[in-house]
Formats: structure tokens, C-alpha cells, sequence
């Protein structure tokens, strides 16, 4: 069997044993799945493990909302509202690690599957009808490995675009060395901002009322995020208007 086919039947693997593990603490009654019983199971079960795992999916191609795991997470950490003796500092490692984990499964299969796809259509005769080749798409790839580290790193970011910026990293055969680390920071840094959240509501915020503030400050988050990428937009068009100077 080829090199390839194993790392793609690992990564397979990994991925539905990080769902498995999900639904071993699933609630059993599958009719109230909503964001409301999620964050009451999430409590009743929480655990470095269960936010590992969690994080590790919605970093992948699974959605799955990383506000409803880290700002509770904190929130009981810094309050002993759970049952499960948390450090704030572990739970922002374990959800980083997580979305590391979640983020290098999508580098993977984008790899080993989008980019044979993404050739074999430059190598087309509807691929050259479209002005694309094998030769534009090999820059394409150098040029995202020369410069995508800082999209790696916004991208983690913004809302949205998380679960999806490890995706063309795997298409551009980014560094796996450089993507992990810039992967690492970026989500490190959202998730210290969630945990920070979750500290905060601890220190005036009764448990009964957490979903419904965490809900309410959410959206400021994702506001926040949408202005970066509305001004990561503006930078590259800018970038793309601005004539280059005559020498």
C-alpha cells in the first residue's frame, strides 16, 4: 500500500475515533439537540479530555460552535461551577491542542486528496480552456508556502474562516513545521480570548444565567473577527490596486 494511502486511512481513522469519542458522551436523547442541552451536557460532563476532542472537531470539517466549550470551560474553572477540578490555563492548552489536532486533519486530506484533484484539472484540456495549468498552480503552491504563515495565522481568527484556512495550506504543501506553529498561535490566541471571556462572566455571572450572557457577548466576538477580515480585504486589495513604482 502506498505511503499515501496509509496517512489518508489514518487520518480517516483519527477523525471518526474523535467523533466516537464525542458520541460516548453524547446526550441520549438525540430530540433536544440544541445549543441550550449541548452546553448543559458540556457541563455535566466537562473534562480536559471532552474539551480536547471537542475542539479537535470543530477545528475540522465537522462545525461545531468552540464558543459553547471554552467560555464555559473557564467560567467553571474560575468558579468551581462543574464538577471536574479545572485550571483556566490547561483548558486554553487542551482546546489549543485540540484545534491544532482538528486543523491537521483538514492539512491532510486537502493534501492527500484536494490537490491530485486540484492538478488533474489543471492538467485538463477545460483546465488549459480556462487559462490554468500545472506550472500556475506550482507557483500558486510557492507562493502560499512563502507567504501564507500570516493567513494561517489571521485566518484562526475569524469567524468562519477557522475551520477552513488549514484547507488550502494542504493545497499549497505549506510547511507542515511552519503551519503547525503559525495553526498553534493563531488558535492559542482565540482561544486565550474565549477563556478570558469565560473568566469574566465568572466573576459576576450566576451558572443558571451563563448560556444566555455567553450568547450575548458572543456576537461581539464575531464582530470583531468580521472587522479583521473586512480590513485583511481592504490590505489585499490595496495591495492589488496600488501600481508599482517606476524605477
Amino acid at each position: 500500500m502506498k505511503k499515501q494511502s496509509i496517512q489518508l486511512l489514518l487520518g480517516c481513522a483519527l477523525l471518526a475515533a474523535l467523533v466516537a469519542l464525542a458520541i460516548a458522551f453524547w446526550p441520549s436523547d438525540l430530540r433536544e439537540f440544541t445549543a441550550a442541552s449541548i452546553f448543559t451536557w458540556f457541563q455535566n460532563n466537562v473534562s480536559y479530555v471532552l474539551i480536547f476532542v471537542l475542539m479537535a472537531i470543530e477545528s475540522s470539517f465537522i462545525p461545531f460552535p468552540s464558543e459553547i466549550v471554552v467560555p464555559p470551560a473557564a467560567y467553571f474553572a474560575c468558579s468551581g461551577a462543574a464538577t471536574a477540578d479545572l485550571n483556566v490555563y490547561m483548558v486554553v492548552v487542551m482546546a489549543t491542542l485540540g484545534a491544532l489536532l482538528g486543523a491537521s486533519i483538514n492539512y491532510v486530506l486537502a493534501l492527500l486528496i484536494g490537490r491530485p484533484v486540484v492538478y488533474g484539472f489543471a492538467n485538463s484540456r477545460i483546465g488549459h480552456m480556462c487559462l490554468i495549468d500545472a506550472e500556475k498552480v506550482e507557483k500558486a503552491e510557492k507562493y502560499f508556502d512563502d507567504h501564507g504563515s500570516i493567513s494561517t495565522f489571521l485566518g484562526r481568527l475569524i469567524p468562519a474562516v477557522r475551520q477552513l484556512i488549514s484547507i488550502p495550506a494542504g493545497l499549497a504543501r505549506m510547511n507542515f513545521a511552519k503551519f503547525a506553529v503559525f495553526t498553534t498561535l493563531g488558535a492559542g490566541i482565540w482561544n486565550g480570548v474565549l477563556a478570558a471571556l469565560g473568566w469574566w462572566l465568572s466573576t459576576f455571572v450566576s451558572p443558571g444565567d451563563l448560556f444566555a450572557q455567553i450568547e450575548a457577548n458572543n456576537k461581539y466576538l464575531s464582530y470583531a473577527g468580521y472587522a479583521l477580515l473586512g480590513i485583511i480585504v481592504l490590505y489585499i486589495a490595496f495591495k492589488g490596486l496600488k501600481k508599482t513604482p517606476k524605477k
